[in-house]
C-alpha cells in the first residue's frame, strides 16, 4: 500500500459534522473511532492531547485534527478513512511481505519522525534516504490493506541490503506506473499540468523518464507535490511563473488532508533541484 469550510459555533464549542473540535473531545472521539475499526483484540487508549496508543503502535492526529478545524464538512469523512487506514496497518503488520510490494514514497521529514515514534524507543531505525532540504524517499509496503513502512523485520524476511531494498522499490515503481509520455503531457509557459495517484510524488525518483517532457517544454521541468498523491508541473522557471506554482501548491496544501510540501523543484539530467 498505502484525501472546506469552517467550521461554526454551537454551543459554544466548534463541532465538524458532529466532531467536537475541542482537542480533548476531539481526541476522545477519534478514540471511540479507532477502537471501533480495530476490534476488541487491539487496546486504544488517549496517551495525550491528540496522541492514540493503538496496540504497540502510537496513532498522531495532529495533521487530522488540522484538516478538520479546517474543512468542518469533509472532518468526519476524513477521520474515518483515518481510523479505517491505521485498522488496516495494524492488520498488515504482520502479513509476509513479498519482494513485489516494496516500492519507494515520497514524504516530508515531520512523516519519518512520526513513524519512528509510533514504533517506540527500542524499534529499529525505518529505512529512508533523503531527497531534497525537508524532503524523504522511504521504502514502503503495499499490500492490499494498506501501505506502511518497511521495518527491520521485513528486510530480513526479504534477505537484502538498504541498497537492495531502494534498489527493489525503485525497479517495482517503474514497472508499475504508467509510463510518464501516458500521464503527463506538455504545458506552455503559465499552464499547470497535474498528475494524480498514490504514488504521484515518486515519479520523481524516476528521473530518466522526465527527460522527454523536458525536452518538449524547452527544457524546463517545474514541480511541486503538495500531497501524497498529488503533482503538478509547470514549464515556467521565470519569478512570476514559479510564485504562480508555488501559490497554487500551497493553496492545495491546505484543502487536502494527506499535505505533502509546498517546494518547488526544478528538473535536471542528474537529479531534482530545490528552487523554491
Amino acid at each position: 500500500m498505502a484525501g472546506t469550510t469552517v467550521a461554526c459555533l454551537h454551543g459554544g464549542f466548534a463541532m465538524a459534522q458532529g466532531v467536537p473540535l475541542a482537542e480533548s473531545e476531539f481526541t476522545a472521539a477519534a478514540a471511540e473511532r479507532m477502537q471501533n475499526a480495530v476490534g476488541a483484540s487491539v487496546a486504544v487508549a488517549v496517551k495525550g492531547p491528540l496522541t492514540l496508543s493503538v496496540g504497540e503502535l502510537q496513532a498522531n492526529l495532529d495533521r487530522i485534527y488540522a484538516f478538520c478545524k479546517a474543512n468542518a464538512q469533509r472532518c468526519s469523512a476524513e477521520l474515518d478513512a483515518y481510523v479505517k487506514n491505521a485498522a488496516q496497518i495494524i492488520r498488515a503488520r504482520n502479513a509476509p511481505v513479498e519482494k513485489s510490494s516494496i516500492r519507494l514514497a515520497v514524504r516530508a521529514n515531520s512523516y519519518l519522525r512520526n513513524a519512528q515514534n509510533a514504533m517506540g524507543d527500542k524499534a529499529a531505525e525505518l529505512q529512508s534516504r533523503p531527497l531534497v532540504e525537508g524532503l524523504l524517499v522511504v521504502a514502503v509496503v503495499d499490500s492490499p490493506a494498506a501501505i506502511r513502512m518497511v521495518a527491520q523485520k521485513d528486510m530480513d524476511a526479504l534477505k537484502v541490503t538498504t541498497d537492495e531494498l531502494f534498489e527493489l522499490g525503485r525497479s517495482n515503481l517503474a514497472s508499475n506506473l504508467q509510463s510518464m509520455s501516458e500521464v503527463a503531457k506538455p504545458v506552455k509557459p503559465g499552464q499547470i499540468g497535474r498528475v494524480i495517484g498514490d504514488y504521484a510524488p515518486s515519479r520523481l525518483l524516476l528521473v530518466d523518464q522526465w527527460k522527454e517532457l523536458a525536452e518538449a517544454q524547452g527544457g524546463k521541468v517545474i514541480v511541486a507535490i503538495p500531497a501524497t498523491d498529488a503533482l503538478f508541473y509547470s514549464a515556467d522557471d521565470s519569478p512570476t511563473g514559479l510564485d504562480a506554482l508555488f501559490t497554487f501548491a500551497s493553496r492545495a496544501i491546505s484543502q487536502v488532508p494527506n499535505p505533502l510540501s509546498n517546494r518547488l523543484l526544478k528538473w535536471t539530467a542528474s537529479g531534482w533541484e530545490l528552487v523554491k
